[in-house]
């Protein structure tokens, strides 16, 4: 069975026994709701991602939106064409009931490894992958979704860390009122929102001041405020202290940077940046990442 026809009976209603359609190559790599695997498709011999849904956290997911009509992560992550966003070739179920995507694989580290690891790739390549980071998200909204739990865990860059691509729609909701009504907290807590910890309600702007926070801590290896455990609770600080400058951890940036992305982790809906467009002009003529031009 070709690529196209296996992705044809899958959205015709078909399971798929992936543990017999796809060869291993890598163990799983858990998430908070999933299973990744680098493969090899036995059918097409492509290497791919393959990425199979806990079906019960899943399942708990959903029931928030019960009646809603919620599009599934495969749905949605088919709906995106994008360089900077990560390809998803096909979606389906697996004979187990689970839902799974088949997407590209990409080689290379998350954000979060190279900030955990306080990696020297880093050093004159951020205005890039900023601006990259950036325009995915933008693309994400402007496709009528908010993304949900943007972090540097769900960024996945190139080996030599000049590029990179956004991963991860499981918790992406449409950006229609029936999905942005209070007391949806979802998302990765050290990241989140007031509005989002404080269950009131959200639009796209909780990703603009989750960006903020990644960016901030992209620059400086750091959070602006205190790391939580990683439960809700521990997000309860977010916004509620004045983060230390930007220049304090990384004293060279140029200030038009260090002004954007403070702009963006203001905990006041009506200062913060509105949107990335906006984002994404104020750093328009920003050609260094350091203030004496040296990137």
């Amino acid at each position: 069975m070709g690529i196209s026809s296996f992705f044809k009976s899958v959205l015709d209603g078909g399971k798929v026994d992936v543990s017999s359609r796809y060869e291993i190559l890598r163990d799983a790599v858990s998430g908070t709701m999933s299973h990744f695997h680098k493969v090899r498709d036995r059918e097409t011999s492509q290497i791919v991602g393959l990425k199979v849904l806990d079906k019960k956290k899943t399942e708990q997911l959903e029931m928030r939106f019960r009646g809603l009509d919620k599009p599934t992560e495969g749905e949605i992550a088919m709906s995106f064409d994008h360089p900077r966003i990560v390809t998803t070739h096909g979606h389906g179920l697996t004979t187990q009931g689970e839902q799974f995507l088949v997407m590209e694989y990409l080689e290379g580290p998350g954000l979060n490894s190279l900030i955990i690891g306080r990696s020297e790739l880093l050093q004159g390549n951020r205005l890039t992958l900023m601006r990259q980071a950036a325009e995915a998200l933008q693309f994400v909204h402007e496709a009528g979704y908010i993304h949900r739990d943007i972090c540097p865990r769900n960024f996945v860059c190139s080996p030599d860390a000049t590029s990179l691509t956004l991963i991860d729609f499981g918790l992406t909701v449409p950006a229609n009122k029936e999905f942005m009504q209070p007391g949806i907290r979802t998302g990765t807590p050290n990241y989140m929102a007031p509005e989002v910890v404080r269950r009131k309600h959200t639009d796209h702007r909780l990703d603009v001041f989750a960006f903020g926070v990644s960016m901030y801590e992209m620059f400086t290896f750091e959070l602006p405020w205190q790391r939580g455990s990683g439960d809700g609770l521990a997000a309860m600080g977010n916004g509620q202290t004045t983060p230390t400058p930007l220049e304090e951890h990384y004293p060279n940036i140029d200030p038009k940077l260090s002004e954007a992305i403070a702009q963006c982790m203001l905990p006041d809906l009506e200062k913060r940046t509105q949107s990335i467009k906006q984002f994404l002009s104020t750093i328009a003529k920003v050609k260094h990442e350091d203030r004496a031009g040296e990137g």
